[in-house]
């Protein structure tokens, strides 16, 4: 895949020319990120709840079009953070790798859990990968380094953040406990059959739809009665594609593109986390329907 070409998600649309001025270097490209977007549970700000419906954006035009609307300035120009588009780590990441594709970098989104934000407990978190030097380098766009997290925001090391499938095969292994890994220590969405819908958004959005971490479609599910060895070996092959196994990035390439358990289809169901009752949404129009698919 073409990793510097935009997706139907990361496109500016016509907004594009607004990314023209976001600086080069990777610690000003993510300046630029925070100053537009504002964590919706980072305690700064108690949105409305008309403010925090904003989550619900997926589209980067959408965010910019938001943006816009309420400061109709560059992007670069500072924003109080009232006046900032509420969004999660999902929405940091996706549009830091739009404006990286925007400047031909090859960027994507990497789900997984994050270390670093409370100790013993392992958030699910969305980071940046973009390709430089060999290399691709993990990027936390939501962070900034003034923050002293102990380490280069800018340059993930290992062991810090761990992809979905990683940690569903140590999991399955026995070697972590799955009620570590979750939203928060404080909420009950957690353990093992969430680690498991990740592997799947891990796929989709390594595949190009950088889908809302609350959508749902397809093989995932809230428990793990199913036979979990299908899930087994797409983490294996998420892993092996990691490490540079080509014939595993083409397996998982056919895979989804051939099983619809793997890829999102036209509707997919959203359980958003403002309280909204959940609902269906058309990829095809942007369209909200009521309810959830039978």
């Amino acid at each position: 895949m073409d990793h510097t070409r935009q997706t139907a998600y990361s496109d500016p649309g016509r907004y594009a020319g607004l990314l023209d001025a976001v600086p080069t270097d990777i610690a000003g490209l993510t300046d630029v990120v925070r100053n537009l977007l504002i964590h919706y549970r980072g305690g700064e700000v108690e949105f409305t709840p008309d403010r925090l419906e904003e989550v619900n954006h997926r589209w980067v035009d959408e965010i910019l079009a938001c943006d816009q609307q309420r400061n109709a300035v560059p992007l670069t120009t500072p924003r109080e953070p009232v006046d900032r588009v509420a969004g999660c780590c999902r929405d940091f990441t996706l549009l830091a790798v739009a404006m990286l594709r925007h400047q031909g970098i090859p960027a994507r989104s990497r789900i997984g859990f994050a270390s670093y934000f409370t100790p013993g407990f392992h958030h699910d978190h969305v980071i940046v990968e973009y390709f430089d030097r060999g290399r691709w380098n993990q990027v936390d766009p939501q962070i900034g380094p003034a923050e002293h997290w102990g380490f280069d925001v800018h340059d993930i090391p290992a062991g810090r953040f761990r992809s979905a499938a990683e940690v569903w095969l140590a999991f399955r292994a026995g070697e972590i406990d799955g009620d570590l890994y979750g939203v928060a220590p404080d909420l009950p969405i957690r353990g093992g059959w969430f680690i498991r819908d990740y592997v799947f958004l891990q796929l989709a959005h390594l595949r190009g739809d950088e889908l809302l971490l609350w959508d749902g479609f397809g093989a995932m599910a809230d428990d793990l009665s199913m036979d979990l060895g299908p899930t087994d070996e797409l983490a294996a092959l998420l892993v092996a594609a990691d490490a540079g196994d080509r014939s595993a990035d083409t397996k998982l390439a056919d895979l989804y593109r051939i099983d619809p358990d793997l890829h999102p289809g036209r509707l997919i169901e959203v359980r958003s986390p403002t309280g909204t009752p959940p609902y269906r949404i058309d990829l095809g129009t942007r369209r909200k329907l009521p309810g959830l698919s039978d």
